[in-house]
């Protein structure tokens, strides 16, 4: 029954968290491009992003999947998300400050309740909009009082000697005694997959006296080894620099723990000296702990930060990229959210993948009207290619579509499931556009099958029509992922207009051709066929001009769009 309550307390310490991360990167959810543009600037920005989003929410593996997952979605590279990692270490130093301090000074049920008490009506009262720091109240809550029902849980050392006795026949071992202790802190990590949780447990065994001070700091030096498998877990089936990214984790967190071992004896009288007496004084070594974790993590940051770019070079040279990696067929590897990952890295990275099919359309398009107005021989090779390409980007589309509904069925907010929607739409109108070009790429064919030639003016008409269109494609591909004004969908809407009326004027000439006699029938059918499809292409790109302004809206501001799943 000791060890169920145990466990039961840190299971509670586990949903407190999961919960209270939840509940931060919902609401700082909307700012997660700031986050990336500040982190983005040079390596010590990088540093501070990682210190700043990990003290947050209290989760160097949160923090760091996340930094696997962008770099996966190329929305950084491996130098910024190494400088990212190096301040999450140190963010999450946090968690052994906050139990030194407030969990073994007065009773923390005395925070907990309140905290709790405090969400409850914010989570059942809707009107109020504030479910969202309902959940951080209550995370904050149900995670000190499991923490306060573990150190009621675990028993005295002065009613229990045998305990230290056990423990006791492993700390005298010499170096023995450091690799022990490291391997079973990196085991325990690995296994909760929190770092911070085996900081807790760490710190009330210590606050107890199962353990001594230089175990203790063994087990929190391990705890940093174990925190890097779930970015490691991350990593599995993603592109070569997400790997890398990785395992830049795991490799700077093991040479910390090298050096630290040369120096351990020393480190640990700095850190006595530091916070001075007497080493029975069990009430000391929480805040002794929660040092020794922060400067490790200081020191290791400080001795790396010069040297990133040859760091990243280095696991370069290490992490090779698989055989067919560049040429295997495309996926989009779905993530789950929660206390490892932020709904909003998955939109953002849905949002770039989504980027990548409109760049493929932009090229896809015009070399599509150059197969209907070029030769014959010409026209067979490039309607091919279009073929290939238009089957490349539906695997794109299907993809990303079950990635978004993946998402969609996470714990989101309201907003965000909006944006779902509408990237959802928007994948679909992207689809739309490849089959045009394909319709396209067939009026080619015909034409030269049937051998049709446009005269000059003809060729002409269609190639400034298909300008127009064009231009249309690169304007909502500058606009993905950025916020679209009001004025910019007018601007959307005047194209489409613009495009609608130039389709009138050369159907009426078309026709004033044929009635003159100055055409031949099946080349005003197949103009007429070829200005059809292009002016499809034109009627998709609104309705995604459409959904980028009611995506980057605010919710008041919006366009009303059906969107289905």
């Amino acid at each position: 029954m000791r060890i169920l309550q145990i466990l039961g307390a840190l299971g509670m310490f586990l949903y407190g968290m999961k919960l209270m991360t939840e509940g931060i990167q919902k609401t700082a959810g909307n700012k997660m491009k700031t986050v990336l543009d500040f982190m983005t600037i040079n390596r010590f920005t990088a540093v501070l992003t990682g210190f700043l989003v990990t003290a947050a929410i209290q989760s160097s593996s949160a923090t760091t999947v996340m930094v696997v997952s962008l770099v996966n979605a190329g929305l950084f590279n491996l130098t910024q998300a190494i400088g990212v990692i190096l301040g999450a270490n140190i963010g999450t130093t946090l968690t052994g400050w906050i139990i030194a301090i407030v969990g073994f000074q007065f009773d923390i049920a005395a925070i907990a309740l309140p905290s709790m008490a405090l969400a409850t009506p914010m989570l059942f009262i809707s009107k109020w909009g504030k479910q969202n720091i309902g959940e951080i109240l209550l995370g904050f809550g149900l995670l000190f009082l499991g923490l306060s029902l573990m150190k009621n849980s675990v028993p005295n050392i002065n009613s229990h000697p045998e305990a230290l006795e056990f423990l006791r026949g492993y700390t005298n071992l010499g170096f023995a005694t450091f690799v022990i202790f490291v391997l079973v802190g990196t085991v325990v990590t690995m296994v909760v997959q929190a770092s911070s949780a085996a900081m807790a447990v760490t710190l009330t065994m210590a606050y107890y006296g199962w353990i001594e001070f230089p175990a203790a700091a063994c087990l929190v030096l391990g705890e940093n080894i174990g925190t890097t498998i779930t970015a490691y877990l991350a990593s599995l089936n993603t592109n070569v620099t997400a790997r890398r990214a990785a395992r830049a984790h795991t490799l700077f967190n093991v040479m910390g723990v090298i050096w630290v071992a040369v120096f351990f004896r020393p480190f640990l009288s700095l850190i006595e000296w530091v916070i001075p007496g007497e080493a029975a004084d069990l009430s000391l070594l929480p805040a002794r702990l929660a040092l020794f974790h922060t400067l490790f993590n200081l020191f290791n940051t400080a001795l790396f930060i010069p040297f990133i770019r040859p760091f990243s070079r280095l696991v370069v040279f290490l992490v090779k990229p698989g055989k067919n990696e560049e040429t295997t067929r495309y996926r989009l590897v779905y993530t789950a959210a929660g206390p490892r990952q932020a709904p909003e890295i998955n939109i953002l990275k849905a949002e770039t993948e989504i980027k990548k099919t409109a760049e493929l359309l932009e090229e896809m398009f015009p070399a599509t009207v150059k197969a209907v107005l070029g030769s014959s021989g010409e026209t067979r090779e490039t309607a091919a290619a279009i073929d290939a390409r238009e089957e490349h980007l539906a695997l794109m589309y299907e993809e990303i579509s079950q990635f978004l509904v993946h998402c969609s069925r996470e714990n989101i907010s309201t907003r965000n499931l909006e944006k779902l929607n509408l990237l959802i739409r928007i994948c679909n109108e992207t689809a739309s556009i490849g089959e045009c070009c394909k319709k396209l790429a067939a009026c080619a064919l015909v034409k030269a099958d049937k051998k049709i030639d446009f005269d000059k003016l003809g060729a002409e008409e269609i190639k400034t029509y298909a300008d127009m269109v064009k231009k249309f494609l690169a304007f909502n591909r500058e606009h993905l992922g950025v916020r679209m004004a009001a004025s910019q969908l007018m601007e959307a809407e005047a194209m489409e207009n613009a495009i609608d009326k130039s389709r009138d004027i050369l159907r009426k000439a078309s026709q004033k051709r044929l009635k003159t006699g100055r055409a031949h029938v099946k080349t005003e059918i197949l103009f007429i066929d070829i200005l059809r499809h292009i002016e499809h292409v034109g009627d998709h790109s609104f309705e995604i001009s459409r959904a980028l302004y009611n995506m980057n809206s605010e919710p008041q501001a919006s366009v009303p769009l059906p969107v289905q799943l």
